[in-house]
């Protein structure tokens, strides 16, 4: 079954379906080092000059058929992409991944862009849960899955792009678990 990848608008940030168009912006967040250290060891390092475009490309040809993907942009700046977040079944075994510019850090943007996947991800998809990781030693990511109501599950072998580290964590975010968090009346962002 194939859906339209919607475009969402939250306080301060629009995510929709990237387009070529953004590889220029993407290229300027992503290709750092500090950003994709904590990345799976699937994404190369060096990163090949052409890697946004043949990932992007890949990417969009398969947007909405079990894969969904979005840029994030500032709502005042509508065209400068900042970062990324999508969603994937199966899961391998997570079934959620984000990136965000280093600029971008500690403001909580992030932890407000998954907000609106969550709530596509159980509404509109139908996710019986969402199994979400980060490598060990990032509290930056673990934060937000702590602030949005994941459960911790505990620890696996993994690698990443850098090779110092070799454990991830393991979350778990049921729709009753977000519904539940939501209702808390917890600010998910500050």
């Amino acid at each position: 079954m194939s859906f339209v990848v919607p475009t969402f608008e939250t306080d301060r940030l629009l995510l929709r379906s990237s387009k070529i168009s953004d590889i220029p912006s993407y290229e300027r967040h992503f290709v750092d080092y500090e950003v994709i250290s904590h990345l799976s060891s699937a994404v190369p390092w060096p990163y090949p000059k052409d890697g946004v475009a043949t990932y992007l490309a890949s990417v969009l040809s398969k947007q909405g058929n079990d894969r969904w993907d979005w840029g994030i942009f500032l709502k005042a700046n509508p065209e400068e992409m900042i970062g990324s977040i999508g969603l994937w079944r199966p899961g391998i075994p997570e079934n959620r991944g984000f990136w965000l510019g280093k600029a971008f850090w500690g403001r909580g943007l992030m932890t407000e862009a998954v907000a609106p996947i969550h709530d596509y991800a159980f509404g509109e998809l139908g996710f019986e849960k969402l199994v979400l990781s980060n490598a060990l030693g990032n509290r930056r990511s673990r934060r937000i899955k702590e602030k949005t109501g994941a459960t911790f599950i505990g620890t696996r072998p993994a690698k990443y792009v850098n090779p110092a580290i070799t454990e991830g964590e393991l979350w778990e975010l049921t729709p009753k678990a977000w519904e539940d968090f939501k209702k808390s009346g917890k600010k998910i962002y500050d």
